[in-house]
């Protein structure tokens, strides 16, 4: 009986005390006329650090355009005010390698890539976004001949200034701002001589951001320590900075960035919020903008929306899109926040509250959130407010904003279905500057005297669906110089080349001739491309492939069951078909490295283009070329799924052309076709089976 009696004094104890809280209606006052903080700098996301755009493009263009209203369309989806591109480098950094626009000290190439486009429809629906350049890797002659693009400041800054050259010439885009290695050691006499060579080429308005890394020092020391270095810098950009600063960052009095941080769903409000009230932080870039690339490479989903599916069409709106809504809808670049303690600061109930007024202080916004993180990946950045409880409170606007009547209301609960997402409330009805707010727990809500908000919609897009096959690709829909579509580079860049070759005319040239300066801690001398569905185990390819005579390749391959991509493509496995035409050798191979070799032999009939054919059924692989059987092979122990692909066994050029893949069935038989065709001397009618 005391156990029972002790138990409901604990339950009446904590029903009073919740009582209690929402009695309790706490005041939260937003005062200007006490001074203001830091300036609003914008909420962004990150196209690249690794190919993670690379399958938007290919979506039929009216799909195509709704995704990126959804992205970019001031006052529609998540109006994004910041676009930060990778500036391609040749190498992997992290779903696939983006080309650079220099391979060669010799050579320039503005239409390779896909972020060019990309900027250009971002700024097509909203002039006012600021473009954003990272490199994450260089071209191995960046270093000259020292693996580090600091050895020779002025070549390194040449090459980052050409890259926002041919922005303009080319594009008509306006870079604001430019880093200097993602997540790499910063050099001081390299960003001391890029501010100079900037400054010197026409570009002082572009902004160095230093240094994209985990931390915020040693750069702040540095920059404390050095005039020359401070007067060239003009943002400190940190990543996952958990929502908090350090005092030596904040001495500098640079604008302070999480120049990369984590969608993480749910969270993705409080860390917009928090990262200003814990860290003073102005500006929160996300990685990534869209899940654009295939499910089962690296950090699948972790965009702010998902567009994997072009032959589908299919797209996801995720609940993050309205989450950034909240607060980029209703502000502008060059807003100011309230200070600490008269706008911005936390709840008593557990959450926090921002506040954001427009420069000339006739507008003012305020985001309120509540959410819990519970089982969130990132939940221990918020252990110091975690807990969160209903609350009634009451905002109290003096200042400026005392003679307000009301307050527009827009409200989110993340957490629930798409019915609970950016919903548009009664207004707030202020009486002497003041007004009534019940929150719940997870809610996210907006107050504002902006009056423009909008949850952009189109008709439900197409079905989810499967990667078709049969597929064919001859290339020659293509103009020279760009990738294709739906192969993504893991390593090495696969550009379309105009041939010389009558009955080649447009191929895919692997066209890295040495090993980028990396991102990745890991990297592979094999330069591959990767196709299709992950889950494909038994399956027919084909490819016709050449290796010229001029820095060349020593050897190519297809594939199939490629089981992985990103940092970790080194170690991936599959059934890889190499032939190296130099010394009449073939190999079937379990792995990309050529370390679990099942096969090896000699074949002397290779011709300038040669059509290899490989079937991975069950356990068994059969691979021919030019229409002759030259392998059959027991695979057992190999991947048992994965997608298919072709490369190089090392970097240098190679051709392919006329690329087929299909389910097992159908690609025997093709393998029967072929052979029959070329026992009776019309192997040339193959291609039109």
């Amino acid at each position: 009986m005391r156990k029972l009696l002790g138990l409901q004094c604990v339950i009446l104890t904590f029903v009073l005390c919740i009582l209690s809280t929402l009695c309790d209606r706490v005041t939260y006052t937003f005062d200007d006329s006490v001074g203001i903080g830091r300036q609003f700098d914008g909420i962004g996301a990150i196209s690249g650090g690794g190919a993670t755009s690379k399958l938007l493009v290919n979506y039929p263009q009216e799909l195509r355009s709704q995704i990126l209203d959804y992205l970019f369309k001031p006052k529609f989806g998540a109006s994004l005010q910041i676009l930060k591109v990778e500036i391609g480098g040749d190498a992997q950094s992290t779903d696939g390698t983006e080309a650079s626009h220099m391979h060669n000290s010799w050579d320039e190439n503005y239409g390779r890539g896909y972020e060019w486009w990309l900027m250009v429809e971002a700024k097509k629906r909203n002039p006012d976004i600021k473009l954003y350049g990272l490199p994450w890797g260089f071209p191995d002659w960046v270093g000259d001949g020292t693996r580090s693009p600091y050895s020779n400041p002025t070549m390194t800054s040449t090459y980052i200034i050409k890259w926002i050259k041919g922005a303009k010439q080319y594009y008509n885009l306006t870079i604001d701002y430019i880093g200097i290695w993602n997540e790499k050691p910063y050099d001081i006499t390299y960003i001391i001589t890029l501010r100079q060579m900037l400054n010197t080429s026409g570009l002082s308005n572009v902004q160095i951001v230093v240094a994209d890394d985990a931390v915020w020092n040693p750069v702040s020391e540095d920059i404390l320590n050095n005039p020359s270095l401070s007067n060239a810098v003009g943002y400190i950009g940190c990543h996952y900075p958990n929502t908090h600063s350090t005092d030596i960052a904040l001495e500098t009095r640079k604008q302070l960035w999480a120049s990369e941080d984590s969608v993480e769903g749910a969270c993705l409000a409080k860390t917009l919020n928090q990262n200003y009230l814990n860290g003073f932080i102005t500006s929160t870039i996300f990685w990534n903008l869209i899940t654009s690339y295939y499910n089962y490479l690296p950090f699948y989903g972790a965009g702010l929306m998902r567009a994997s599916e072009p032959w589908s069409g299919n797209y996801v709106v995720e609940s993050t899109i309205w989450a950034t809504a909240h607060t980029t809808q209703f502000t502008s670049v060059g807003w100011k926040y309230l200070r600490h303690g008269a706008g911005v600061g936390k709840l008593n109930g557990g959450g926090s509250h921002v506040a954001l007024i427009s420069p000339d202080r006739k507008n003012i916004t305020i985001i309120i959130e509540t959410m819990s993180c519970g089982g969130s990946l990132q939940a221990n950045r918020f252990s110091s407010n975690n807990t969160v409880i209903p609350q009634q409170i009451l905002i109290d606007l003096k200042g400026s904003f005392a003679g307000i009547t009301h307050l527009n209301a827009w409200y989110s609960r993340p957490r629930a279905s798409d019915d609970a997402l950016f919903l548009k409330k009664a207004p707030i009805i202020l009486t002497k500057g003041q007004g009534q707010l019940d929150i719940g727990v997870d809610e996210v809500w907006t107050l504002t005297t902006i009056n423009t908000g909008v949850k952009g919609s189109f008709p439900p897009p197409p079905a989810s669906a499967e990667f078709p096959l049969p597929y064919s690709d001859d290339f020659e829909s293509y103009k020279p110089g760009v990738e294709p579509y739906n192969l993504v580079p893991q390593a090495g860049s696969f550009e379309t080349f105009k041939s010389t070759d009558a009955n080649h005319s447009i191929v895919i040239r692997q066209t890295v001739l040495e090993d980028p300066l990396h991102w990745c801690p890991f990297t592979t001398d094999f330069p591959v491309a990767v196709i299709g569905n992950h889950s494909w185990a038994d399956l027919y390819i084909e490819c016709d492939v050449r290796i010229g005579n001029v820095n060349n390749t020593d050897g190519a391959f297809i594939a199939a069951r490629v089981t992985q991509g990103g940092c970790q493509t080194f170690e991936t496995e599959g059934v890889y078909f190499f032939i190296f035409p130099s010394t009449n050798t073939i190999k079937l191979s379990n792995d990309l490295a050529q370390t679990q070799v099942v096969f090896k032999g000699s074949f002397t009939g290779f011709k300038e283009w040669n059509k290899l054919s490989l079937a991975v059924y069950g356990q068994e692989a059969t691979a021919m070329i030019n229409g002759q059987t030259v392998i059959k092979q027991n695979i057992t122990g190999t991947a048992k799924g994965g997608f298919a692909g072709l490369g190089t066994s090392s970097f240098g050029l190679a051709d392919f052309d006329n690329l087929k893949i299909m389910n097992i069935d159908r690609g025997l038989k093709r393998m029967k076709q072929i052979k029959i065709l070329k026992d009776t001397k019309l192997f040339f009618i193959a291609d039109n089976l």
